[in-house]
């Protein structure tokens, strides 16, 4: 077997040198894969609709919340949070609570989900209000006493069970008899009798 050349031994030197060097490459690159973070990761592109080349996915991305904000806030409407937030945080992205605004109707440190709706409610009106008022007039008692000396026909037709005729009859006899002296004159007015001046008694002065 003929002995190599020199210039045959000078080749395999050079290819040996090579070998080498791509080995202790591709060693240093694994090294420095090992090292790096999980900032992304690549995918090989599969299926009939994928797009040529690799698809990166980004590990390190925050999920994200969208959610609807609505009832007593300063600003309602759609908002988008980061991952982790909480309903406070999205009442806080709604520019707060509204006047009169009962937060203790919701959960402020409930997390919040995508596509949540978070209503924060009302108080309940006070029960007493100027409505209520109108029944506590109605229910008050009956005015001043009426003067059967003073009165007029008006006035004494607002006497329970005494109309225009009797209120007539009244004055006719305040006239002709120079005014009452006291209540029990008014028995002595025509269409008046004991039960009825006894409905009057404490309706009427002299």
């Amino acid at each position: 077997m003929p002995e190599p050349t020199r210039a045959q031994l000078l080749g395999y030197a050079v290819a040996v040198v090579l070998v080498v060097a791509l080995g202790a490459r591709w060693i240093a690159g694994r090294a420095d894969a090992g090292t790096a973070g999980p900032r992304a990761r690549t995918i090989p592109a599969a299926g009939p609709g994928a797009p040529d080349g690799p698809v990166q996915v980004r590990t390190g991305a925050r999920d994200r919340s969208v959610v609807h904000v609505a009832g007593a806030v300063r600003r309602p409407g759609v908002y988008r949070l980061p991952g982790g937030a909480r309903v406070q945080d999205a009442v806080r992205r709604a520019r707060g609570a509204a006047r009169g605004a009962d937060l203790g109707g919701v959960n402020l440190a409930a997390p919040v989900a995508d596509g949540q709706q978070i209503v924060v409610p009302r108080r309940a009106s006070a029960a007493a209000g100027p409505a209520a008022a109108a029944p506590a007039a109605t229910a008050a008692g009956p005015g001043p006493p009426v003067s059967l000396n003073s009165a007029t026909l008006e006035q004494l037709d607002t006497l329970e069970g005494v109309g225009p005729a009797t209120a007539q009859k009244i004055l006719d006899w305040r006239r002709d008899h120079g005014g009452f002296r006291s209540v029990e004159d008014l028995g002595q007015v025509p269409g008046i009798g004991p039960k009825r001046l006894a409905a009057l008694r404490e309706r009427v002065q002299p």
